[in-house]
């Protein structure tokens, strides 16, 4: 019989059709592949198709040529720009602003075969630590509210070209979503004086049907309503409310397991178009004892349609149980 699930933080609900359980084998859609074909901006050698690096890891080379390792640049075609003022105003009832923020691309590896499941781990790290250096810089602009670090992996999750890469946009908003989130883990501690991730990792660890893997520093769960088929989560097994703050040993340990996680995705679901969100707490409210912020994975395997748009609801035809074994059981070659 199909269960309704309410997600405990967001208050979410979810019908898990357990009636149409579906296994990895049963989802119909199209295989990433890098084809590397044609012209690519990204690539070393075409620094000047894009606009000037903002920041860039290099062994090699001066600004906007080759010799990078990883590469970040402002979007070509950006959300929101960076130039002026907020301008608030109310039109009637209406409230706008100016469009003011950063859009960023995080060009992951000069290599354009790569991809983060096959990319190494030192790579991946590199990854990470340029997330933080830009959130860190972006931090000092009081414009902003909120910056969003989010991954689209192949056409069928958005992504317009296919030599891997990330974005960040940084929102003089908090968007509702986020807000939400924050706030029901802030009524959740104020209620219990303990944080609700915190409490969901010590259920999940005695539980154990939904964790997929566990390092030292970080736990990856199937969450127990999830809106998508495989969906994920990694949490940092200690609390800690901003990504940004993460240490050294962290980030070599979320580079790891980031990588298993992707590497266990192709092997499972042979190599879907993904996304990936970094939940972290807003700019003014960075250190604080409600929030836990954390990596949220999403294959793209089902549709949303009139009925998740007219409710709220989404339909998931795979238990997290099962898509957790599926993902734990999946065997890996040897990575480095």
């Amino acid at each position: 019989m199909p269960e309704l699930r309410k997600d405990p933080i967001t208050g979410r609900w979810v019908i898990i059709a357990t009636d149409r359980a579906k296994r990895p084998t049963d989802f119909v859609r199209e295989k990433v592949q890098i084809h590397g074909s044609g012209f690519c901006p990204f690539c070393p050698g075409n620094e000047s198709k894009t606009p000037p690096e903002i920041h860039a890891y290099r062994s090699a080379g001066a600004k906007d040529t080759p010799g990078w390792t990883l590469r970040i640049v402002p979007n070509k075609f950006p959300a929101l720009g960076i130039e002026g003022t907020l301008n608030r105003q109310g039109v009637g009832l209406y409230d706008k602003m100016n469009g003011i923020g950063a859009h960023e691309v995080i060009i992951e590896t000069p290599e354009h075969q790569l991809t983060l499941a096959t990319l190494p781990v030192r790579r991946v790290e590199d990854m990470l630590w340029a997330y933080r250096d830009r959130i860190l810089d972006l931090k000092k602009d009081r414009r902003f509210k909120y910056i969003l670090i989010f991954k689209n992996h192949g056409e069928a999750a958005g992504a317009s070209l296919e030599h891997t890469h990330s974005q960040l946009i940084a929102l003089p908003v908090v968007p509702k979503r986020v807000r939400e989130e924050v706030d029901s883990a802030k009524d959740y501690y104020n209620f219990k004086e303990r944080c609700i991730f915190c409490d969901i990792i010590r259920q999940e660890l005695e539980d154990t049907v939904r964790v997929t893997a566990e390092n030292q520093a970080f736990i990856t769960l199937a969450p127990y309503a999830p809106r998508f088929p495989f969906e994920m989560w990694i949490v940092p097994r200690v609390h800690q409310s901003a990504f940004e703050e993460s240490q050294k040993h962290e980030f070599e340990q979320l580079a790891a397991m980031l990588k298993d996680m992707l590497m266990r995705l192709d092997k499972v679901l042979d190599s879907p178009a993904y996304n990936y969100i970094i939940h972290t707490s807003p700019a003014p409210e960075v250190s604080n004892d409600y929030y836990h912020w954390h990596l949220e994975i999403m294959p793209k395997l089902t549709k949303v349609a009139g009925f998740e748009w007219g409710t709220g609801f989404y339909i998931n035809p795979t238990p997290p149980e099962e898509s957790a074994k599926f993902l734990r059981e999946a065997l890996l070659p040897a990575t480095t």
